[in-house]
């Protein structure tokens, strides 16, 4: 331990936690490696972790020129000077982040803000990067000195492999961050996200703490075996341990009393007292329990977001705080403000009821407001619903039957897409689409295929069928590789995906209209809309959207306005 011993206060260390052996690390394979990660291998010995650390880093590919420790020692005279290194300012972009000490001893608290400073003097191009301070903290206590924390520091940041990325160095790749964050919370931890909506008045808010939950609020111990995977299999990771950690707090928060008023304080402070609750091997057992998108289909969810903040002219933070507040409403709109009491209005859900389906549609279509383009008491044409729809991606459509039931769909696709089959009925859609019911209960459906993968792999080849059947799911069109397998998250023709990868959630033809289904196997409830006729209603699992046979009372469709 003597070697990487310099600016560890082993007084605040848990040492009980130590163990000598193993000494070495032999694997070299990803698999091995990986595994070994999760199971904590190299978490108990010091310097088999720095070892371990040094290696990893040192095999991401960088820019040809990056700094290295050399560099430090040349520059660091000059920029620190004779400045007390407890007192020195931390450069902007960090966003006055928490500077976690980690058991460092005051040699250490100091040098990493030395360090930090001489990284903004390499890195000009930074121009937001709150999680530095945790990783400059984390990586000096496994390095000989601060030159050696320096080269990893720089070496993370200059990764330049476009499918390996590590840390958000821009307030567009930050904020777009946070959003596929709630986009995963509201599809992965949907109980968690009901009480966000509930007791907050902005969910992005809430969100877009989540790398501070990481680094920040995270103690030593659990931010630590948190690395130790994020450098085997980067950034995924952190998204699986965040949504983690709402998991547990949802659970701890829904058998107490509301501790506060503020639950972005409330979440801060339950992950700075995590291990009153949960060890880091039940953190990450946790995580890695949720059956998350593969990483391609959350980089495309990336770019959706990045290019939805890029359309909004939000790719700075400005410097004054009130910006910094108006943004993260603007984000948003804060539900409240996306659906404004005074100027909405409809036949069949109230502002509330709006406002809780808005809190289930992605993030990025979130930044819009709601915008009528149809409305009817009688579905008489299919073509007059088309007329209005077509052109609007995506929509979202309501129905309230004659006997007060109240439903609806997301739509995250253009009803222009059904030409496509010609005259036969064909479906379309994209993995985001969901059905709901508001009345006489709330229940939201989505896509079960996501959240049950398995299930793809027994869906057959797709046909075209008459009116009123579903189509099915290739399964020789899914590749035999799980990881390689991309689900119809985003739109096609988005992101130039093959059309197979489009789920098989909508259909439309002269004579009907069809909502859900999905994928031949009625994945979801699914409603079949007749014009001037009785309608039908089919379920999954017992969960019907309305009666099996029913008349509509109202229909409506919204877009999404800038």
């Amino acid at each position: 331990m003597d070697e990487y011993n310099r600016f560890v206060d082993w007084e605040k260390m848990d040492v009980t936690v130590q163990s000598q052996d193993p000494k070495e690390l032999s694997c070299t394979e990803f698999q091995e490696l990986k595994q070994l990660a999760r199971q904590g291998y190299w978490a108990k010995n010091h310097s088999l972790r720095a070892k371990v650390y040094h290696k990893l880093i040192n095999d991401i590919p960088c820019r040809t020129v990056t700094p290295d420790a050399n560099v430090y020692r040349d520059i660091v005279v000059k920029i620190i000077g004779k400045r007390s290194s407890s007192s020195l300012p931390l450069p902007e972009f960090v966003d006055n982040s928490l500077v976690p000490t980690y058991c460092l001893n005051a040699e250490g608290i100091g040098a990493v803000r030395k360090i930090i400073l001489c990284v903004a003097n390499q890195f000009p191009d930074i121009s937001f990067c709150p999680a530095l301070p945790s990783v400059t903290a984390l990586l000096l206590h496994y390095s000989r000195d601060e030159a050696e924390c320096f080269e990893k520091v720089c070496r993370i940041l200059a990764c330049n492999d476009p499918s390996k990325r590590l840390i958000d160095q821009t307030f567009l790749a930050f904020e777009s961050s946070c959003m596929t964050f709630g986009d995963l919370v509201n599809k992965y931890c949907q109980a968690a996200h009901k009480l966000m909506v509930a007791v907050s008045e902005d969910v992005l808010e809430v969100y877009s703490d989540w790398q501070r939950w990481l680094f920040g609020e995270l103690p030593m111990v659990y931010i630590a075996r948190v690395f130790d995977v994020f450098l085997v299999e980067g950034y995924k990771v952190l998204y699986r341990v965040a949504l983690a950690l709402l998991k547990f707090f949802h659970k701890v928060r829904a058998g107490q009393p509301k501790e506060s008023d503020n639950v972005q304080q409330d979440i801060r402070s339950f992950v700075r007292d995590i291990a009153k609750s949960v060890t880091p091997e039940r953190l990450l057992e946790k995580a890695f329990a949720i059956r998350l998108f593969s990483r391609k289909e959350i980089q495309l969810l990336q770019m959706a977001n990045e290019k939805a903040l890029q359309q909004k002219g939000i790719t700075v933070k400005q410097k004054s705080s009130f910006f910094s507040v108006f943004c993260f409403v603007f984000l948003r709109q804060n539900v409240h403000l996306a659906v404004h009491a005074e100027n909405f209005k409809s036949e069949i859900v109230s502002v509330k009821e709006m406002r809780d389906i808005w809190s289930w549609i992605p993030e990025r279509f979130a930044l819009c407001q709601p915008l009528l383009l149809f409305r009817v008491l009688t579905l008489c044409s299919c073509y007059r619903f088309y007329s209005h729809s077509e052109g609007h991606e995506p929509t979202l459509l309501l129905i309230k039957t004659t006997a007060k039931e109240v439903c609806g769909a997301f739509l995250s696709t253009d009803w222009s897409e059904r030409r496509r089959g010609g005259n036969k009925l064909s479906f379309f859609g994209t993995g985001e689409c969901f059905v709901f019911r508001l009345q006489p209960e709330v229940e939201r459906y989505e896509w079960v295929i996501i959240k049950h993968p398995e299930l793809a792999m027994s869906v057959s080849e797709p046909e075209n069928h008459a009116s009123g059947s579903s189509s099915t799911l290739s399964s020789s069109s899914i590749p035999a590789d799980p990881s390689d397998r991309l689900s119809p998250f985003l739109s096609a023709r988005h992101f130039n995906l093959p059309s197979k990868t489009a789920s098989m959630f909508m259909a439309g033809s002269s004579e009907c209209i069809i909502i859900g289904g999905g994928d031949g196997q009625a994945l979801y409830p699914y409603a079949d809309l007749k014009p001037g006729r009785t309608s039908h209603c089919d379920t999954f699992n017992n969960q019907p959207l309305c009666s099996e046979s029913f008349q509509i009372s109202v229909l409506e469709v919204w877009g999404f306005r800038d």
